[in-house]
């Protein structure tokens, strides 16, 4: 009895260990959104077939199996070399589903593709859990777009109707109207509007000087990730400027603009267009985190959060999630940990 007592205990204890090696608190991601269903919250971010991670309490962190075990067929066609490392991406609930948009890209280049996903369920206990690729949504070509599909993001405008914002360098921040089923874009793509920008004078990117097609530095139009939420009578488009993925030299922040208009123009809080440089700075780099950017904004339970990732200074610049609580000050967002400093 003794001998059995023993193994239970050491089993337990084993079990527990076990645990608590897949349970984390600090964990490395890039490019984070949230979404919760039932009582679990799920992470999607750049990875390897998308990464995906779950937590009960949004403080300790499950690692789940990608999403795309192998790489989807299209997305090697339409990047040569693709490899499965899946940039970016979006979640949303609609009518039964999960959307999954994500972006496949080569880098440095805007030979890039946005491609979404579907799924009944985020729980990967349920029988009826399965991703079932859509394939292309849109896609960007060297010397054909003078804009990059990557980093999208689905809102809708106050009538329902579907939009995807995207964008990275070159041009600045797009978005796109989506037909009814988010499956396929519903309007020209060669007549596009520019959301945001950094330069102040729209001209700059069209007549950058360019190698194989491709501006130099990507028009040195630093700005990306766009992410649009709604709150009361505006519409808030969060975006991040200057350079992600440099570790301890990563300047990475976040900005932010409004308009009452889905489609714009968005303004910040000293009334610059962003399409024309304006952006209010929500959140930047500090002695902690060298960097901080391509945020989420979710609400859970009537409170406001601000998901990003930063590079974490005492950690040799690692990308780490982050979880802030966003106040609304004067109809602007601002970071609550730091509001109270």
């Amino acid at each position: 009895m003794k001998k059995i007592y023993l193994f239970l205990l050491f089993f337990i204890a084993g079990s527990a260990f076990a645990v608590a090696q897949e349970l984390k608190t600090d964990i490395s991601v890039h490019d984070p959104v949230m979404i919760r269903q039932d009582s679990t919250y799920y992470v999607f971010s750049t990875g390897w077939g998308i990464s995906v991670w779950s937590s009960k309490d949004m403080l300790h962190w499950k690692q789940e199996k990608p999403v795309f075990a192998q790489v989807p067929q299209w997305t090697v066609d339409s990047i040569p070399g693709f490899k499965n490392h899946i940039w970016a991406p979006d979640i949303s609930y609609y009518n039964g589903m999960y959307y999954l948009y994500y972006a496949v890209s080569a880098f440095g280049k805007n030979t890039s593709c946005i491609g979404v996903a579907i799924n009944k369920t985020l729980n990967p206990a349920d029988s009826a859990f399965k991703w079932i690729d859509k394939g292309i949504i849109i896609e960007s070509r060297p010397g054909k777009d003078n804009w990059n599909a990557i980093d999208p993001n689905l809102i809708t405008d106050k009538n329902g109707t579907p939009y995807l914002a995207f964008g990275s360098f070159w041009e600045g921040l797009k978005i796109v109207r989506l037909k009814k089923d988010r499956l396929s874009i519903d309007e020209d793509q060669n007549k596009l509007i520019t959301l945001a920008s950094r330069q102040k004078d729209a001209s700059a990117t069209a007549n950058m000087p360019s190698v194989d097609g491709n501006p130099v530095d990507a028009g040195g139009n630093a700005i990306e990730a766009p992410f649009i939420f709604r709150k009361g009578a505006y519409f808030y488009l969060f975006a991040s400027i200057d350079y992600c993925c440099k570790g301890p030299k990563s300047t990475y922040k976040m900005i932010v603009g409004r308009s009452k208009k889905l489609l714009g123009p968005y303004v910040d809080e000293n009334n610059i267009p962003m399409q024309h440089g304006g952006g209010t700075i929500v959140l930047a780099g500090d002695k902690n985190w060298y960097g901080v950017g391509h945020n989420a904004v979710c609400n859970f339970n009537g409170t406001d959060y601000l998901i990003f990732h930063g590079y974490d200074a005492a950690d040799r610049g690692i990308s780490k999630l982050r979880i802030e609580k966003l106040s609304w000050k004067k109809g602007w967002p601002v970071v609550a940990s730091i509001a109270a400093k």
